[in-house]
């Protein structure tokens, strides 16, 4: 692609203002070969793409997102939170590991040794659970690789675990039959791990700088001995604008408000560590943890990996482009480019074009504090997201928390196991299914909360119950989920209303998955008014299978 395309693509998405900045990096030159096919690394050619009807059948993933973070158990973003000084992380650091002047988080990661992880088993339990693809951690701001990288020498099977752990998932995965997913989260290092050049302010300690601008020469006799700590850290450059504001970052997330400008040896290292992770494991699906695209608008590093994955899919699948690759906070359109992400929240109409939420049962990374304190999401609050986002076109991806070791706990266990019953009850109503003319009706969606940012407007909208029906639909079936069980017996779907605008037809049968026999119904002007048996047949959501005379 010459100058002039170049410019003109990133103009297509890019706030004027930022332009002299992207316009000064043109001299990038890939290292890595891209592959070749129908699409180029522009948003026009990539708006050629169709999201796979795989992705669109599977509806249900689950994600380890699981990495060196998750030795401490101490919640979401340690490697950042350990080096803000006052915060519960650092305090929690300097009492368990000591000052992080002198234990940073190059040395929490020589800790972790993922000592009892066994993916097969937990990909068997994942199988049952009715996940129908898998997502594990690739990397992630934290900038250690989990996976046999040659650009990234601090990487798993090098230093921690000393294993390839992304081969081992994607090796069970396929066991199980399960589509595979990596998340890639390392292009925001450069700004996010600015905290590790910091110094305490207060203390015995004040002044003396933090461990995130030591050089490969402060190793010698360490255990690092031979690794540069700047290739994990990445900090030889100054800070950004108002660093030392810890909510900076999510202002600077899109390269933006002052951010210092990542170096061209940056990008092009994590362009080439990408695609050495595509090239290596085959996903299926790659998770950005990104406004768009990694380093858009500063660099077209994630325009190039974009075209390379769906290129390489497309040959690898005889001319049809299988690849899935998400997005958040996208434009009308982007969203024809990948699929449209949404973190922690739910979309509140019927989507045109297929998209995901992904959600977490606690915190990101493992926090013992959830299980103490007996915090995660419920399994019924796992399926009632499920089946609403389901009914507006989406797919729901849930992690499972990790332990540093590698292992879930038995309360996580517990619930994987209840969304199972539910599933291999019920996933006739989920898997392969479409949206209806309407995604459903009840009081929860006349309240629903607003998206903010690229989500979290989950569990802000009113709880879900009994008059709460989301509609999904396979070939000529129709089926309808309750959120909740009538008090009464009876269940009244409004929107089947003879004389209505969404139902036209007439109803010859009415059933209760994972109840035997056929239901008593009564089709009028007010809805379809169902009679449910006297017995529930579970205590999470309750699917009625309707078939049209």
């Amino acid at each position: 692609m010459n100058r002039r395309a170049l410019l003109k693509n990133l103009a297509l998405a890019t706030p004027a203002a930022w332009l002299p900045s992207v316009v000064a990096g043109l001299n990038w030159s890939p290292l890595a070969p891209a592959a070749a096919g129908p699409f180029q690394p522009t948003w026009n050619s990539l708006a050629r793409y169709q999201t796979p009807e795989w992705f669109r059948d599977a509806k249900f993933g689950l994600w380890a997102h699981w990495g060196p973070q998750c030795q401490p158990e101490r919640g979401d973003w340690y490697a950042r939170g350990m080096y803000q000084e006052g915060s519960d992380q650092y305090k929690f650091h300097c009492e368990k590991y000591g000052h992080p002047s002198k234990f940073g988080f190059k040395d929490v990661l020589n800790e972790w040794k993922a000592e009892e992880w066994n993916p097969d088993e937990l990909l068997a339990l994942y199988k049952k659970a009715g996940a129908r693809y898998f997502v594990c951690l690739a990397n992630h701001h934290d900038n250690f690789d989990l996976y046999n990288s040659t650009h990234q020498p601090w990487n798993s099977t090098r230093l921690g675990p000393k294993k390839d752990l992304v081969g081992g998932w994607a090796k069970a995965a396929k066991k199980q039959g399960l589509r595979f997913g990596v998340s890639v989260h390392a292009a925001h290092t450069w700004s996010w791990l600015e905290v590790a050049q910091r110094a305490d302010k207060n203390g015995p300690l004040a002044g003396v700088p933090y461990d995130g601008n030591v050089t490969a020469e402060a190793g010698q006799g360490k255990w690092w001995q031979g690794y540069d700590p700047q290739a994990l850290y990445a900090q030889n450059h100054p800070l950004s604008q108002n660093s030392l504001d810890n909510g900076m970052i999510h202002r600077q997330w899109d390269w933006g408000n002052g951010v210092t400008p990542p170096s061209r040896e940056y990008c092009e290292k994590f362009y080439n560590r990408t695609i050495e992770l595509l090239d290596k494991y085959e996903p299926d699906l790659v998770y950005f943890d990104d406004t768009a695209l990694p380093l858009w608008p500063v660099s077209d590093a994630g325009l190039r990996i974009a075209a390379h994955m769906y290129n390489a899919s497309t040959q690898r699948h005889g001319g049809r482009n299988e690849a899935v690759i998400t997005g958040k906070i996208l434009t009308p359109d982007q969203r024809k480019c990948l699929v449209w992400d949404i973190e922690r929240g739910q979309s509140n109409e019927i989507e045109p074009l297929p998209w995901q939420t992904d959600t977490c049962l606690g915190q990101w990374h493992y926090d013992r504090r959830i299980y103490a304190n007996r915090g995660y999401k419920s399994a019924q609050t796992v399926i009632h997201t499920l089946v609403d986002v389901v009914s507006k076109n989406g797919n729901l991806l849930v992690s499972v928390p990790v332990r540093g070791n590698g292992t879930i706990d038995d309360q996580e266990r517990a619930i994987v196991e209840g969304i199972a019953a539910w599933m291999q009850v019920n996933g006739e109503s989920i898997y392969g299914t479409r949206p209806w003319k309407i995604f459903g009706e009840g009081p929860a969606q006349q309240a629903a909360a607003a998206l903010s940012a690229q989500g979290f407007n989950e569990g802000k909208g009113k709880p879900f119950g009994a008059e709460d029906i989301r509609y999904v639909t396979k070939k000529k079936t129709l089926y309808a989920t309750a959120l909740g069980w009538p008090a009464s017996g009876r269940l009244l779907l409004k929107a089947l209303a003879v004389g209505g605008p969404h139902f036209a037809g007439k109803v010859r049968q009415v059933e209760l998955l994972g109840a035997p026999g056929k239901l008593q119904f009564e089709h009028t002007q007010d809805g379809l008014a169902v009679v449910l048996p006297a017995q529930k047949p579970n205590a999470i959501a309750y699917a009625l299978r309707i078939m049209p005379a």
